[in-house]
């Protein structure tokens, strides 16, 4: 038995383990969300509409950004979006680009300007630096790239693809010839994104005829062709082309008989028609 404890000592109580303070959940790196991302080069599809127009697009030709922003949120579902529109700033234009960058930013675009002093002052590099941030910030879903420069996006974008984005370029037929022929990239002409343009461009596009086919207008009224063949006729007449004289023949040279068929045309210009266009001399 266990001596009882003598007066002078206190009595212990009962020790008890020691309480550890509970273990909180280990922290776990913040998960990247989803997103799609619409990058647009805003010099390339300038460049290109002017190129398929013949002339500097007008307001009416350019592409409306609200339906390029709601047919690019259509396949978005709950994922995170966000648009970018990068461009060039001459110093010549700044005040009359302002009014254009305010309205993209009121369509919920973020609008990237580089001053254009250098021939070399592109927006390409900031863009794919701003597509690779994105890969790290965020598991890319979907990125669609607004340009028709296959030099300077076919890799990267191909390497997108095989990390597992979807990738999609979004330009011209007659200039993305890259995107179309990739097997990795999708391809989606302007004109097809539904709104993006208030009228027809009038392009000849073979491979996206209707059903029941469809009408070219013509880029010229057929009168004109007699406009052109007068204007010919009066330039001619008021200013014909002068026959050169032939040489004077030496009095010492002996005549040289004329051979038969002397005068007659050779093979290659029998049947030779001038080609339209050329100057047509008035006889006397």
């Amino acid at each position: 038995m266990d001596a009882p404890p003598r007066p002078h000592e206190p009595v212990r109580p009962l020790e008890r383990p020691a309480e550890r303070a509970p273990e909180r959940p280990a922290e776990r790196p913040a998960e990247r969300k989803d997103l799609d991302l619409l990058v647009w080069d805003a010099p390339n599809i300038d460049m290109t509409l002017s190129s398929i127009l013949g002339s500097r697009p007008a307001s009416s030709d350019r592409p409306r950004f609200d339906a390029i922003a709601r047919w690019f949120l259509s396949e978005a579902a709950d994922h995170e979006v966000e648009g970018c529109v990068f461009t060039n700033v001459h110093p010549t234009s700044a005040v009359s680009l302002r009014g254009w960058i305010e309205a993209l930013r009121s369509f919920g675009y973020a609008v990237f300007a580089r001053p254009k002093v250098h021939p070399e002052d592109d927006v390409d590099d900031a863009m794919l630096q701003h597509i690779a941030a994105r890969q790290s910030s965020h598991r890319l879903r979907r990125v669609v790239v607004a340009s028709g420069d296959g030099r300077n996006f076919l890799g990267p974008l191909e390497e997108l693809h095989r990390a597992g984005v979807r990738v999609v370029v979004l330009s011209f037929a007659e200039v993305a010839g890259y995107a179309q022929e990739s097997p990795l990239i999708e391809f989606v002409d302007l004109e097809d994104v539904p709104g993006a343009f208030q009228v027809s461009l009038g392009r000849t596009r073979l491979t996206a005829l209707p059903p029941g086919g469809g009408w070219f207008r013509p880029t010229r009224p057929m009168r004109a062709l007699l406009e052109d063949a007068a204007a010919l006729d009066h330039h001619a007449a008021a200013d014909p082309v002068p026959v050169p004289e032939a040489p004077a023949v030496p009095a010492e040279a002996a005549p040289v008989p004329e051979t038969p068929g002397a005068g007659a045309p050779e093979v290659g210009d029998v049947g030779r028609v001038h080609p339209p266009g050329a100057p047509r001399v008035r006889s006397a």
